[in-house]
């Protein structure tokens, strides 16, 4: 007999890996605001806008690029067709009008969570703290030469997207996580996420991107289990600077990031510092 589906938001912690990529798998995902806004302006005048502008302007929302690839993916289950791996390109494999037709009026994160300003605000700062990991991947790159850089950027976007779901259908349990970080900073967020969730996020991320077949290679890029992989260290180089420093340079883990920056880029490590600060302007 299957179990009933557990009701979100979730109070209590579920008990396995496999209990929360059911639960999250065929949950709403909300997106910002301002991506609600805009799809709706650019519905009302579909001609005037090609899969370049809109996937440029969808980027820059995370949990809307997650969306669209997890309908790609179920929208060309056939595998012999090259996977979606960018936001524009599912909008291509879709067609403009297909595209407009799947994705009607989106409920926004703000409506979701007018009820509990303090995850919002938690949420708001992954949003923030992704698209700088974006910028900085992005940048870093581009000085490798790097021919996968617009999946690597959509890869550091994504990176921390389990995150962004449970401040969305579990945020008493994200505050939680946050509080007990709060209360000693020398906690890995790993341990935290065990301890409170009973697995790691950095798991149901992956477990959540094999269910929803999402591209083999943005799955690769944002497993930093992954050793060594230049584009697995490019991702999570980005990630982990953007969350040092989003609150300000003056974390102590910062020397470190610039140290492997710089030898990830080949850079001596003043000119690592300077690239990294060009990129965060």
């Amino acid at each position: 007999m299957t179990p009933p589906a557990p009701i979100l938001p979730l109070q209590e912690a579920l008990p396995s890996l496999g209990a929360w990529t059911a639960a999250f798998r065929s949950a709403e995902i909300p997106v910002l605001a301002s991506t609600a806004e805009s799809l709706e302006l650019m519905r009302a005048n579909e001609d005037a806008f090609d899969a370049n502008s809109i996937g440029e302007m969808l980027i820059s929302d995370p949990l809307m690029t997650l969306k669209v690839l997890a309908h790609a993916a179920a929208y060309h289950p056939d595998k012999r067709h090259t996977d979606a791996e960018t936001v524009t390109a599912a909008i291509v494999w879709m067609g403009i009008t297909p595209f407009f037709r799947a994705f009607g009026p989106q409920p926004t994160v703000e409506e979701h969570l007018r009820q509990q300003p303090a995850a919002l605000d938690g949420l708001m700062r992954v949003l923030r703290r992704a698209d700088r990991a974006a910028h900085f991947a992005l940048g870093f790159a581009a000085h490798r030469a790097d021919p996968d850089s617009a999946v690597i950027h959509s890869a550091a976007c994504l990176h921390d997207f389990a995150e962004m779901l449970l401040w969305i259908h579990a945020p008493a349990l994200a505050l939680q996580i946050r509080q007990r970080q709060s209360m000693n900073r020398q906690l890995r967020s790993a341990a935290v996420q065990r301890d409170v969730l009973n697995i790691e996020l950095a798991d149901l991320e992956q477990s959540l991107m094999k269910a929803w077949h999402l591209p083999e290679l943005l799955a690769h890029i944002t497993d930093d289990k992954r050793g060594l992989d230049p584009q697995v260290q490019t991702v999570r180089l980005a990630v982990r600077l953007a969350r040092h420093t989003a609150d300000g340079w003056d974390d102590p883990a910062v020397p470190d990031d610039l140290s492997d920056i710089a030898q990830l880029l080949n850079l001596a490590p003043g000119a690592a510092e300077r690239l990294v600060h060009e990129l965060d302007v």
